[in-house]
């Protein structure tokens, strides 16, 4: 361990099983699969949380700051500040990021980070111009303004939005990013194909042993992941069809950390798992 007072620690972490959109937690979004998990990591510190940062890919209408809905829902310390961060895929990894930033030097010594997405509850909203014309109409005061809106409203202004998790500059997604992310650094399709594999093993071999039972908190009777497919080899992933750039392509398509600083690790009660300043760059942050 590196004897350095500035280090962070990466203590404990604790996650929701993973399951399929619309599988066993379609009735659950962002803000009930976070409560299990941040209910059951709380007791585990033995000294004060100094704050909270949590997140999703997602964003939802009915609540603005999400970490802090997060945080009273659990009913923790209502004192304790708590932010939301976004970084699509990476959230939790880049909140564990802004949180290591906070510690120390006399600071904040313990932070509570996470991340969460519920696909089956993404929201679908009104365009623009329909949200402005129903605002207006609320607002309206009298039965002549709101005739008179009725006659503004076009019927090309009443569509819905439905929400892709892209770019809005470019168009494009992540994945179609990540396509030329490839081809720039000619990372191959067997390549990626070989890593799959190796990844779906070392899962499979990890649940085998039984790794990730003290690290899943059970919500609604699910205890396991339902992922990944056991049956997987490389002869069938080599079959699958590219999904983002289908003529040249080359890819297919709630977990929780705390962080302590080091004057906090010894009061928090969890054992470290790594110093942060050794941590890989490919680390598996607990989202």
């Amino acid at each position: 361990m590196p004897n350095d007072e500035g280090a962070v620690w990466l203590v404990a972490g604790l996650r929701t099983p993973f399951v399929g959109v619309d599988g066993p937690f379609a009735h659950c979004d962002s803000l009930a699969l976070s409560v299990p998990v941040v209910q059951a990591m709380a007791p585990q510190v033995s000294g004060p949380i100094d704050f909270a940062v949590w997140g999703s890919v997602v964003l939802n209408l009915a609540y603005a700051n999400l970490a802090r809905e997060v945080w009273l829902e659990s009913k923790l310390d209502p004192h304790v500040p708590t932010f939301t961060t976004i970084m699509q895929c990476s959230t939790s990894m880049v909140g564990a990021f802004e949180a290591a930033g906070m510690l120390g030097q006399g600071r904040a010594a313990l932070a509570l980070v996470g991340g969460v997405e519920s696909m089956s509850r993404v929201q679908i909203a009104l365009r623009q111009n329909l949200s402005d014309w129903l605002r207006r109409m609320f607002q309206a005061r009298s039965a002549t303004q709101r005739i008179g809106l009725l006659r503004k409203l076009r019927p090309s202004d009443i569509r819905l939005f439905v929400p892709e998790v892209k770019n809005r500059v470019t168009g494009r997604s992540m994945g179609e990013h990540t396509e030329d992310m490839a081809k720039t650094w000619n990372i191959g399709r067997q390549e990626q194909d070989e890593l799959a594999l190796q990844g779906h093993q070392r899962v499979v071999a990890a649940q085998d042993r039984d790794f990730f039972a003290d690290l899943i908190v059970p919500v609604d009777g699910i205890t396991k992941d339902h992922f990944p497919r056991r049956d997987t080899s490389i002869e069938k992933l080599a079959k699958l069809k590219p999904v983002f750039d289908r003529i040249s392509g080359r890819g297919r398509s709630l977990r929780a950390t705390a962080l302590p600083s080091r004057m906090a690790r010894p009061q928090s009660g969890w054992p470290p798992t790594k110093a942060w300043g050794d941590c890989p760059a490919g680390y598996r942050a607990r989202a």
